[in-house]
């Protein structure tokens, strides 16, 4: 495809995102404490995305992903939090 036909195929989907994105950072800012290793990985995802450079999505969920190849003993969660939240 041209880059005119990826922009009309896909880009008021990706408009969407973009504004789901800004009201959840919006919530986050607006809420009281303070930001805990998800939103720190969040934001680094999102510079991510405003660099230059291919493989924008790899380098996303790299930035959110456990980089450790050793498994843990035991889970410390009932389920995934979506980012990894550095050594313990």
């Amino acid at each position: 495809m041209t880059r005119q036909q990826v922009l009309d195929l896909y880009f008021m989907e990706a408009r969407a995102k973009v504004i789901d994105l800004g009201a959840f950072i919006d919530r986050v800012e607006c809420s009281a404490g303070a930001d805990d290793f998800r939103m720190k990985a969040f934001r680094t995802a999102l510079a991510e995305l405003m660099k230059e450079t291919p493989d924008k999505a790899r380098r996303v969920l790299l930035s959110l992903s456990d980089p450790t190849t050793e498994p843990i003993p035991t889970a410390t969660t009932k389920a995934a939090c979506g980012a990894w939240p550095g050594a313990t």
